[in-house]
C-alpha cells in the first residue's frame, strides 16, 4: 500500500498542505555485505526501503512490515542507527515533514522482488557502488554503517557493528539544526 487510507482521509481536508508523518527507513545488507535498495516508482530514484508508521504500530514492527511489503523479505531490527526530521515534497505536490527513524536490520530470509507498486526495481549493491541516492538515503546507510555521508560517497566502508557489541547511539541532528542547515559530514 503507496499512501495508508488515513493520509488520503486527511489530503481530502488540507490537500497539499505540510503533514508531519512519523516514518521507518530500513538498512539491510546481504551475506556478502550489499545493501537492499528499491527504486522508487514515484519519482525513479533509489533508495532504502522506507514508509509511514501506522496508527498503532510501533516502529519496528512498521520497518518490518515495509520491507516485507516492497522487496518480499524478512527481517529483524538489529539497532535504531538514526533518528531525524526532513522534509519531502511529492510529484503531485503533496509535502510532508517526516520524523524519521532508521534502522539497520539483520536478514532473515526470502528473495528481493519488486513485492508491491511503490518501487519498479529491488536490488543489492556493493556499499562502494551505490546508484545516485538522496540525502536522505545516504544519511540513514552512512549511520546505519557508522561511517560519514563523504566516507559513503567516496565508497570507503567498514561493516556495521553486530548488535551484540553494545551498539553504536543514534545518530540526530544537534538541537537548533533544520535539515536544509545541517552540514554533510
Amino acid at each position: 500500500m503507496a499512501v495508508p487510507e488515513y493520509i488520503h482521509r486527511i489530503r481530502r481536508h488540507v490537500g497539499t498542505e505540510l503533514l508531519w508523518l512519523p516514518s521507518v527507513s530500513a538498512v539491510v545488507r546481504n551475506d556478502a555485505g550489499e545493501l537492499l535498495l528499491g527504486q522508487r516508482a514515484d519519482d525513479g530514484r533509489w533508495s532504502v526501503v522506507s514508509g509511514i508508521v501506522e496508527p498503532g504500530e510501533q516502529p519496528a514492527t512498521a520497518v518490518v512490515r515495509e520491507v516485507r511489503e516492497e522487496t518480499g523479505l524478512e527481517v529483524e531490527p538489529a539497532r535504531l542507527s538514526s533518528v531525524v526530521a526532513r522534509p519531502h515534497t511529492y510529484p503531485n505536490g503533496d509535502r510532508c515533514e517526516f520524523l524519521n527513524i532508521g534502522f539497520l536490520c539483520h536478514l532473515l530470509g526470502g528473495t528481493a522482488r519488486v513485492n508491491d507498486d511503490e518501487s519498479v526495481a529491488v536490488g543489492w549493491f556493493p556499499p562502494d557502488a551505490l546508484p545516485t541516492l538522496d540525502r536522505h538515503a545516504r544519511v540513514v546507510i552512512a549511520h546505519a554503517l557508522g561511517i560519514t555521508e563523504k566516507a559513503l560517497e567516496a565508497g570507503e566502508h567498514r561493516p556495521a557493528p553486530a548488535a551484540s557489541d553494545g551498539g553504536r547511539p543514534a545518530w540526530f541532528l544537534p538541537a537548533g539544526t533544520a535539515w536544509s542547515e545541517s552540514p554533510e559530514d
